[in-house]
C-alpha cells in the first residue's frame, strides 16, 4: 500500500510540474506494476499492452467520439446566441433575469455539447456583454457563467457519465437518464439562488425591458431543433429504441444536419470540426490508457482493500462514509481538474462503494451522479477552478476575488443539491427504475 502511495504523490508532484495527465499516469502505473511485480518490467509491460489492447477494442467506447463530434457541430453551429436569446425573451424582463437566461442557456448547451469548459467560454462570449449593458454587477454575471458552465458534465449527454459508466462497466444509458432530473435540480436551485441575490439587492441585477409575445415565440422557433435532437436522443436511450452508443451516432448525424440547416457548415468547417472531435477523443483516450495501467499498479499495490479496510475500521455508517469520500473529493478538487479526479479515483473508491449497504439497488448509477456532482464543485472551487481560469482569461480586467464572490452564493446551493441527492436517491434512479428495456 505505501508503494500505491508514493506514486500517487508522484502523480500529483507530476501534475502541478505541468506533465500530461495521459503519460503521467502511464508512466508511474508502468513503474508501479514493475515494482511490485515478481517478474519485474517484464510483467509491466505485457500488462500495460494488454490493457491497451484491450481497450483499443472495446466497441462501447466508440460512444465517447461520436458525443464528441456531436458536441463540436453543435458548437460550430452558433447555438448559444439563439439560446441564450430565447431565454432573454423570456426571463429578461424579471429581477435579476438575465442571469437566469443564462443558467437556462447553459443548461441547453451543455444538454448537447457535454463539456463544461466549452459551456463556460461559449456563454461567457454571449452572455456576459449583454449583462454588462443592463448594468449587472461583474460578480454576479461572472459567477453566473462559471457556475452554469459546471452543467456540462452532469445534463446528459455528458462525457464524465461516460468515462465513469465505461470505467465501472456501468449502464451508460441509465446513467444519462439518472443525470436529467439533478440536472434540472440544478437549473432550478441556480435560478433560485439569482432570485435570492437580486431580491436583497436589487442593483446588482436589474430588469430588462419585456419582450412581446411574438419575440418570445420567434426566439423558440430558432432553438426548436436542438430541441429535437436532444429529445430525440434521450427518447430512443429511455423507450429502448437504441442503444447509447447508436444515440451518439444518431447525435453526431443530427447535429451535422442541424448546423448546415443553419448553413453554419461549410467543407473547411467539417474538416476543421473532425480535427477537433479526434484531437479531444485522443487526449482522452491516453488518459484512459494511463489509468487503465495505474489501475493495475493500485490493485497489485492492496491499496483498494487497505482504503476498505481503514473505513471499516471506523465503524461507521455507509452515508457517513459517503460524506468522508466527498469531502476528500472537495480538497482534492482544489489542485485537481474534475475529469482527471474521475480517472484517478474512481478505481480507489468503486469498491469501496459497492461493499456498502445503502438498501437500494443500482447503487453505482446513484454514485454516479453524486461523483459528478461533486466533480462539479471542483471547477468552481478555489484556489484552482478550471472555469474561473476560463471566467478570468476572457475578462482580464476582472479580479479573481470578484469572481469567486459571485461564485459563492453558488457554491452553497451546489452543497444542498448534492446533500438532497444523497439522501434521497430516488431523485437520481426514478426515471432509470422507469425506461424501457
Amino acid at each position: 500500500m505505501e508503494i500505491a502511495l508514493i506514486g500517487i504523490v508522484v502523480i500529483l508532484v507530476l501534475l502541478f510540474l505541468g506533465y500530461p495527465l495521459g503519460m503521467t499516469l502511464m508512466i508511474v502505473g508502468l513503474f508501479g506494476i514493475a515494482v511490485v511485480h515478481p517478474n519485474g518490467i517484464t510483467a509491466a509491460m505485457n500488462i500495460a499492452g494488454q490493457q491497451i489492447i484491450d481497450l483499443g477494442l472495446n466497441f462501447s467506447f466508440s460512444v465517447l467520439p461520436l458525443f464528441i463530434l456531436m458536441g463540436v457541430f453543435v458548437s460550430r453551429a452558433a447555438l448559444s446566441d439563439d439560446l441564450y436569446e430565447a431565454s432573454f425573451r423570456w426571463l429578461g424582463h424579471f429581477r435579476g433575469g438575465l442571469a437566469m437566461a443564462t443558467v437556462a442557456a447553459c443548461g441547453g448547451f451543455a444538454a448537447v455539447s457535454g463539456s463544461s469548459a466549452a459551456t463556460a467560454a461559449t456563454m461567457a462570449k454571449v452572455a456576459i456583454p449583454s449583462m454588462r449593458k443592463y448594468g449587472y454587477a461583474d460578480s454576479v454575471s461572472s459567477g453566473t457563467v462559471a457556475a452554469g458552465g459546471t452543467m456540462g458534465i452532469l445534463i446528459p449527454p455528458s462525457g464524465a457519465l461516460i468515462i465513469y459508466g465505461l470505467l465501472t462497466e456501468e449502464d451508460i444509458a441509465k446513467l444519462f437518464m439518472a443525470g436529467v432530473v439533478p440536472g434540472l435540480l440544478t437549473v432550478s436551485a441556480y435560478i433560485g439562488v439569482i432570485l435570492l441575490i437580486t431580491t436583497f439587492w436589487p442593483h446588482l441585477g436589474p430588469r430588462a425591458e419585456k419582450s412581446g409575445w411574438r419575440e418570445r415565440l420567434s426566439s423558440l422557433y430558432r432553438v426548436w431543433g436542438v430541441l429535437f435532437l436532444f429529445l430525440l436522443i434521450m427518447g430512443g436511450i429511455f423507450f429502448g429504441i437504441f442503444t447509447s452508443t447508436e444515440a451518439g451516432g444518431i447525435g453526431a448525424a443530427g447535429a451535422l444536419v442541424f448546423a448546415i440547416v443553419r448553413k453554419k457548415m461549410s467543407w473547411r468547417i467539417l474538416y476543421e470540426s473532425l480535427v477537433e472531435g479526434a484531437r479531444t477523443t485522443t487526449i482522452i483516450f491516453t488518459v484512459a490508457f494511463g489509468t487503465l495501467i495505474l489501475n493495475q499498479f493500485v490493485n497489485l499495490s492492496g491499496l483498494p482493500e487497505a482504503v476498505l479496510g481503514f473505513i471499516d475500521s471506523l465503524n461507521a455508517t455507509p452515508i457517513q462514509v459517503i460524506f468522508v469520500i466527498i469531502g476528500f473529493y472537495i480538497i482534492l478538487g482544489m489542485f485537481i481538474e474534475g475529469i482527471a479526479m474521475i480517472f484517478l479515483t474512481v478505481p480507489i473508491f468503486v469498491p469501496v462503494i459497492s461493499a456498502l449497504d445503502f438498501g437500494f439497488h443500482d447503487v453505482l448509477i446513484w454514485w454516479g451522479i453524486v461523483l459528478v456532482m461533486v466533480v462539479e464543485m471542483s471547477l468552481i472551487t478555489p484556489p484552482i477552478g478550471l472555469n474561473v481560469f476560463i471566467l478570468k482569461s476572457m475578462l482580464p480586467e476582472v479580479p479573481l476575488t470578484t469572481i469567486f464572490k459571485g461564485i459563492g452564493p453558488f457554491f452553497a446551493a451546489d452543497i444542498v443539491r448534492v446533500a438532497i441527492v444523497i439522501f434521497f436517491p430516488a431523485v437520481a434512479l426514478w426515471l432509470p427504475n422507469l425506461m424501457f428495456n
